[in-house]
């Protein structure tokens, strides 16, 4: 256990300390995730009407998250919104709300592109046969689009998991922060100790985000 100082891992109670930052940034992520899922279907099915006003609203919020780097976000909702509304609130939190922000925007344009990808004629066969606008989505949109978008959606939320890591800006105490913490603690009775406590934590992403990875080439090899 000691082979060029692996057993950095093992001292006190790094491992549980390491885990426990682990189990923060899958909360915050999973958390993200779901709000970004059901806030983007939302916002990409309002893309894709053919209102003008809720088109260039929707396209609007797309570009201004877009635009933006995301720690700017982090820090505005952070910083900003304690001295602007006077509300308080936890770097896990503010963290919850900019990921939500940022995935909604993404996954609206993936539910825009999938839903008006889908061929016209389709849509106005559905309406012919009698059905409302609500059916026509119900039955005949969402299914086919889900089809086409849950590559994408997958791929999207691999993307929010590895970008959790900016929350330690903002004081959130994950698993890269506490392997910083342990790095610097160790760094001069183990030289080794940055290459362990990383390679772990990569190990720990890895084990997260290749599976989903890996159920999204398969689902997109048995859609095709």
């Amino acid at each position: 256990m000691q082979l060029l100082g692996i057993d950095i891992l093992f001292e006190g109670i790094n491992m549980q300390r390491l885990l426990g930052g682990l189990w923060v940034t899958v909360r915050i992520a999973i958390i993200s995730v779901v709000l970004s899922m059901f806030f983007g279907a939302l916002i990409g099915i309002l893309a894709s009407s053919k209102n003008t006003i809720l088109k260039i609203a929707c396209k609007l919020y797309l570009e201004c998250v877009r635009i933006i780097p995301l720690i700017v976000w982090l820090f505005l909702f952070y910083y900003g919104a304690a001295r602007v509304f006077g509300v308080s609130w936890s770097g896990e939190i503010t963290g919850i709300i900019v990921f939500t922000i940022w995935g909604s925007a993404e996954m609206s344009d993936l539910v825009r592109a999938a839903v008006t990808s889908l061929p016209l004629h389709q849509k106005q066969s559905a309406l012919a046969l009698g059905l409302n606008k609500y059916q026509l989505y119900i039955y005949i949109i969402v299914p086919q689009a889900l089809r086409r978008l849950a590559p994408s959606a997958i791929n999207l939320i691999t993307r929010m998991i590895k970008t959790t890591p900016l929350v330690a800006l903002i004081t959130v105490v994950e698993v890269l922060k506490i392997g910083q913490q342990i790095i610097e603690y160790n760094v001069l009775k183990n030289p080794f100790a940055a290459f362990w406590v990383y390679g772990f934590v990569f190990f720990l992403y890895f084990i997260i985000c290749y599976p989903i990875s890996l159920a999204s080439r398969k689902l997109e090899k048995k859609w095709q």
